[in-house]
């Protein structure tokens, strides 16, 4: 019944992934994946909105695709720990939007390390929904490829990225090896997580709980 579940709910939310609040966002997906014919591009789920969106979450994505068909933090235990984090500070959906650092996955493989090639290749779609998303002025990136393609947005000193003093926080992936550590050090881990998403909310006009 867990299984028929998950599936309802993701038909569901398939069927409403071009909805007026996030629909511009996956039709760029779609758009991204007919530049490369084969590839899959992960949506973004409907529970986000470009109008309201202040803080862009954006991931390294290494390793499969998420069976949902939309972009998450990583695998299941991963989407819990950002969960967990936004639920601790009153951060509501609607202001943020997740991004995969390199959109593209091959069907029935996994993202190995990405090279600097794959990240560069990020770039035109991180501004393309940067446009999409005209309140967002905070990145928070997780994951090494994340950090290193926030640095070249930076440096594409893009009109877009001044106008709105756009801000980036680095931070751990959630997921993987780079999660792998003590409890201990995965709390502090988390409580800076915490920190960065506070400091984009505030700097953002949002209320901090």
């Amino acid at each position: 019944m867990t299984v028929m579940a998950r599936e309802t709910q993701n038909d569901h939310l398939l069927n409403r992934r071009y909805d007026p609040n996030i629909g511009a966002v996956n039709e760029l997906c779609d758009s991204l994946r007919d530049l490369k014919p084969g590839s899959e591009v992960s949506y973004v789920d409907p529970i986000h909105d470009v109008d309201e969106c202040r803080i862009l979450s954006l991931h390294s994505n290494i390793g499969s695709a998420h069976e949902s068909g939309f972009i998450t933090a990583g695998d299941d235990d991963a989407a819990g720990r950002l969960l967990g984090v936004q639920w601790q500070i009153g951060l509501r959906p609607e202001y943020i939007m997740p991004w995969n650092v390199y959109p593209w996955f091959t069907p029935g493989e996994s993202n190995g390390k990405l090279t600097p090639d794959q990240i560069s290749a990020g770039l035109k779609p991180l501004l393309k929904l940067l446009a999409l998303i005209p309140r967002a002025s905070a990145i928070v990136a997780h994951g090494t490829e994340a950090n290193r393609l926030a640095g070249l947005l930076l440096k594409t000193q893009n009109p877009l990225i001044w106008r709105r003093g756009l801000k980036t926080y680095k931070v751990r992936s959630l997921s993987g090896r780079s999660f792998g550590g003590s409890s201990t050090k995965q709390v502090e881990w988390l409580e800076e997580m915490q920190v960065a998403y506070a400091d984009a909310m505030a700097r953002t006009g949002l209320a901090v709980q």
